[in-house]
């Protein structure tokens, strides 16, 4: 069985804040980091989607963690096609327009290409340090199964080369029916990392829980089932906080994903208080008994 990382999708949240996780003597975000990776090997940086890294931020990030901890690290909005804020762009890419949020098309070809620049070169620091995990695609609702979305997957891959895209997909299509066994064979044969999930089934967002490694690196991110998934409150769509039962039914699943990859990365996203925190430890408690 490959190695198995687990760990949570924020450590910066408000309501982890809030929630008395850290201790009193964890006063300080670099604290926080340095705690955080005390009980986990792995984080996934969230803040990277609403706006572009810097480089200083990153190597802040790679001093403060110890030897061998991951971060992945969440795809900037604009280079999934989200809706991006204006004032979230470098501010000398930044295009002249009324409108609040932008797309890719919306920019300069020129400009385009140096945000992928930018972001990537970001990240440069933890590369360095050898602590820069995987960089998560989370594709928007309306990106579904068709030619010219599986060759934009092959575009970033190539873009992001050495480092590893994992693709997130928020669209039934890539599971309906046949077209389950041609998305994983597709990505198997490009050796391209799918992002299995867990969350809210019955919607238009929804995918099923499928596991599979389609290459050596295989990623699960659980997002909990909120009864409130459509709401524009994050809190309200991710605060949901699984049971051990929950968890020990998962347990056997996830090692049968990592006898397929050479490492799996479990990332909790149910990011409401100590929600994510405590059932991550919970899960590797799990995964580590025999």
């Amino acid at each position: 069985m490959g190695d198995i990382l687990v760990g949570t999708a924020s450590w910066t949240d408000r309501t982890l804040l809030d929630s008395g996780w850290y201790p009193q003597t964890a006063d300080t975000p670099e604290k926080r980091l340095a705690y955080y990776a005390r009980q986990f090997p792995l984080v996934e940086v969230d803040a990277t989607y609403y706006s572009p890294p810097a480089e200083a931020t990153a190597r802040l990030w790679a001093e403060r963690t110890p030897a061998g901890f991951t971060f992945n690290i969440k795809a900037f909005s604009l280079l999934t096609g989200h809706p991006t804020r204006v004032s979230a762009l470098y501010k000398d890419l930044r295009p002249e327009t009324d409108k609040k949020n932008v797309y890719p098309d919306d920019l300069p070809a020129q400009a385009y290409e140096e945000v992928w620049t930018r972001f990537l070169s970001a990240l440069d620091p933890l590369v360095e340090a050898g602590k820069l995990g995987a960089l998560l695609f989370q594709f928007p609702p309306w990106f579904t199964i068709k030619r010219a979305n599986k060759q934009y997957l092959l575009e970033v891959a190539k873009r992001c080369a050495p480092l590893r895209a994992v693709y997130e997909f928020r669209h039934a299509s890539w599971f309906d029916g046949d077209n389950a066994e041609e998305t994983l064979g597709f990505l198997r044969e490009h050796e391209l990392p799918y992002v299995c999930v867990d969350m809210p089934q019955g919607h238009r967002s929804s995918l099923p829980p499928v596991l599979a490694a389609t290459a050596d690196l295989a990623v699960m991110r659980f997002h909990g089932h909120s009864d409130k998934w459509t709401s524009k409150d994050i809190h309200e769509k991710f605060g949901y906080h699984y049971s051990k039962r929950e968890l020990a039914d998962w347990a056997p699943k996830l090692r049968e994903l990592a006898d397929e990859a050479g490492q799996t990365h479990v990332l909790m996203n149910n990011c409401y208080r100590d929600y994510a925190q405590t059932n991550a430890t919970t899960l590797a408690g799990l995964l580590a008994v025999d």
